[in-house]
């Protein structure tokens, strides 16, 4: 089923290749044989594990890791060791394991790929690892998943709260980066590329058919993946949307190259009035003329493939990102005075259903994905259904589509930030999957959505309608989650009672306290912001870090100027409705001071350090292992820099195990308290310098308040 590695040793050292597997498919989540699906898991992870590999073995140099081939995204080592560590890292969040394997890689490769507002591309700001240290990582990272799978119990069917989940989370992220490293890789310098078995492109070019359009019925269509599949699904897949979609016509092809070319030579980069404001900022800023993946070369164009250059493929699709196909079909729709768009995710699903056939089930892919055909496009008139081609497959199909949740939606506790951080009406769907497209990636209710200037195998299919309007709904902005919400309302609504705002009150009575440099403070566990603001009044630069990506996301938009609305409950489903904004609160000014990103306070960055204060506010209580934060704190301080904790001490069994607390306990039969586990840890390193209480009242909804008192300890670093 699966082959085997293959060796090839240079004349001047020995190199790591290997051939690219066949391609497994996904599980069922159900079954009756225990054993029988614990090998399924085996098989498959190891499947997605090898395939990764071998793509990166087309890479024959280990400079080329360090590449940033595109200006979006990191050099190539981060993707290498990104996989791997995302099953530490959710292994550790999920208790399933209590310790690191390699700290350095699992914080330096853990969050920064999709160009989000917290990412930090700048590699001067990592201390990436060698090639081959993150080679011994993998295979370290291998051995594990690999024992957790044959000892881990297992009960069918796999549901979202057990372990095979969270193995099979981390087989299907793999392939999603299986493709997005293709896509990096397809940027490299060839002479970094050594194309290996297995990842050769298609040989079939020639002219492209006159594309044509088809007569779609309208049709009443429900979205979202039934809880009853038994594939492994993200967490967007899930909820429910009913749409009407109206009688439409589709392109019988995708875009082919040849198509688009006529725009190109039109002057289709040269004539604003087919851009959106968005694609004309996009040209001004790359100086485009032409697509991402074609070159000119001595008059004729060509297209760079993942290894190889050819003469352009008039009949492959065109690979665009969504800017681009949108002023294709202004263009398209000037020239046949018709309303030329793209499909919405409810239309293209109306195409999807003609294909009465899945990933699981199918014996022979329906079009050119799953890696069963090439490694590359291959031509657009290939695979026919119901008189439209490539309804799946080849690239990846834009769509007018925001992404945004269904009604029913729910969070992974594991991967909050899977979805989420894209529901601001800056991602669009894409649909159908590319010939890379594996695992979920390629099943009929997958979701995946992109910024619209970002590049991935995509191409696009347009459609006619009657009508100019396009039917999208607009993203809600307004944060509905009660938790997230309260939160908001705690850090930027209106006090409580007759107590000061929770946050502004925690800072002003450190600053109380505080003597020492005020150059560079942390805020960690920042939550949605509010202390960090406070804490730019008294120090130039703020660092504001929250594990949380639905935090720091709002905490980002405020600081960007951006208003951001939240709802909290007054009774039942009677919801309030608020609007925060700097400028009302008056932090403008202090916007440039600060900088909010994502990540594992038990895990930073390299880069996260040489602090004169650290704040710690409702934190360790909420950490999965205080006692070891505390322990490896320290040093992301300044000598004589400050560790400020302000905690209510409240334990929760259900966020830290009992053996992990600070205090609460009985030892030889007297109490230990929080405060005494703080003394206990802290005592030898640091100095007590202040101590202090602070009381804040939290509105719960417009009739229950919780009233905390938070005890504040200041700790010099000796």
């Amino acid at each position: 089923m699966q082959r085997h590695c293959v060796y090839l040793v240079s004349k001047f050292k020995e190199d790591y290749f290997m051939e690219r597997p066949n391609t497994l498919k996904p599980i069922w989540l159900s079954g009756d044989d225990v054993a029988k699906k614990r090998a399924q898991i085996k098989a498959y992870f190891n499947n997605s594990w090898q395939q990764y590999e071998s793509l990166f073995s087309n890479i024959n140099n280990d400079d080329a890791y360090f590449v940033k081939a595109e200006r979006l995204r990191h050099p190539l080592i981060f993707y290498f060791g990104h996989t791997a560590c995302f099953y530490i890292n959710k292994l550790m969040l999920g208790k399933y394991i209590n310790q690191r394997l390699n700290p350095h890689i699992e914080s330096t490769c853990a969050v920064g790929v999709d160009e989000m507002s917290w990412d930090d591309l700048d590699s001067n700001n990592y201390d990436w690892p060698s090639v081959d240290e993150v080679r011994a990582y993998r295979q370290q990272v291998n051995t594990l998943i690999n024992t957790l799978i044959d000892s881990m119990d297992i009960s069918l069917p796999i549901t979202q709260d057990s372990l095979a989940w969270v193995i099979l989370m981390g087989i299907e992220h793999e392939r999603i980066h299986l493709e997005t490293s293709s896509v990096i890789i397809r940027m490299l310098p060839l002479a970094d590329l050594t194309l290996q078995p297995g990842w050769s492109a298609c040989d079939e070019h020639g002219d492209a058919p006159e594309n044509a359009l088809v007569p779609v019925a309208g049709t009443d269509i429900r979205l979202g993946k039934p809880e009853s599949n038994q594939t492994y699904g993200w967490d967007n897949e899930y909820g429910v949307q009913d749409v009407n979609v109206a009688p439409f016509k589709a392109s019988k092809y995708l875009v082919s190259n040849q198509e688009f070319l006529a725009f190109v030579e039109a002057g289709g980069y040269k004539s604003p009035e087919f851009w959106t404001d968005e694609g004309k900022k996009w040209l001004a800023s790359t100086k485009s003329t032409m697509p991402r993946f074609w070159l000119s070369k001595e008059g004729s164009y060509w297209q760079r493939n993942l290894a190889q250059e050819i003469p352009l493929p008039l009949n492959w699709p065109v690979e665009v990102n969504y800017l681009e196909a949108k002023a294709f079909c202004n263009w398209k729709s000037a020239q046949n005075e018709a309303h030329i768009r793209l499909p919405t995710e409810a239309e293209w699903q109306v195409l999807r259903d003609k294909l009465d056939t899945d990933l699981p089930t199918w014996s022979e892919a329906p079009g050119n994905i799953n890696l069963e055909v090439s490694a590359s496009s291959c031509p657009v008139n290939r695979f026919e259904t119901a008189g439209l081609f490539d309804i799946i497959g080849n690239v990846w199909q834009w769509t007018e589509s925001p992404i945004d949740a269904f009604t029913g939606f729910k969070v992974h506790p594991l991967y909050d930030d899977f979805s989420t951080p894209t529901f601001d009406g800056k991602h669009n769907l894409i649909k159908g999957g590319s010939w890379i497209s594996t695992g979920n990636e390629a099943v009929r209710d997958s979701r995946y959505a992109f910024r619209r200037h970002f590049f991935q195998h995509a191409g696009f299919r347009y459609i006619e309608s009657d009508s100019p309007d396009v039917p999208v709904q607009k993203v809600n902005l307004c944060e509905m989650d009660v938790d997230v919400a309260n939160d908001l309302l705690s850090h930027y609504g209106k006090p409580v009672m007759n107590f000061d705002n929770p946050l502004q009150s925690v800072v002003s009575h450190l600053m109380k306290h505080y003597q020492g440099q005020t150059n560079k403070a942390l805020d960690l566990g920042c939550s949605v912001g509010r202390a960090s603001f406070e804490l730019a009044q008294y120090f130039s630069q703020v660092d504001g870090i929250d594990f949380t990506a639905r935090n720091i996301q709002h905490a980002l938009a405020l600081k960007d100027g951006t208003p951001v609305r939240f709802a909290t409950e007054i009774e039942g489903e009677i919801v309030d409705f608020h609007e925060v904004s700097t400028k009302q609160l008056g932090f403008n000014e202090l916007s440039e001071r600060i900088h909010f990103c994502q990540g594992d306070g038990h895990n930073l960055k390299p880069q996260f350090a040489d602090y004169d204060l650290i704040l710690c506010h409702r934190l360790v209580e909420y950490l999965y292992s205080p006692k070891t934060f505390l322990n490896q704190i320290k040093s992301r301080l300044n000598s004589g820099g400050i560790l400020a904790i302000s905690s209510a001490y409240q334990w929760d069994k259900s966020l830290t195990e009992s053996e992990n607390w600070l205090g609460g306990y009985k030892v030889s039969g007297e109490n230990v308290t929080g405060r005494d586990g703080l003394e206990i840890l802290l005592g030898r390193d640091f100095e007590l310098v202040a101590q202090d209480e602070v009381m804040s009242a939290f509105a719960k909804n417009a009739r229950k308040v919780e009233l905390e008192r938070c005890q504040l300890t200041l700790w010099r670093l000796k």
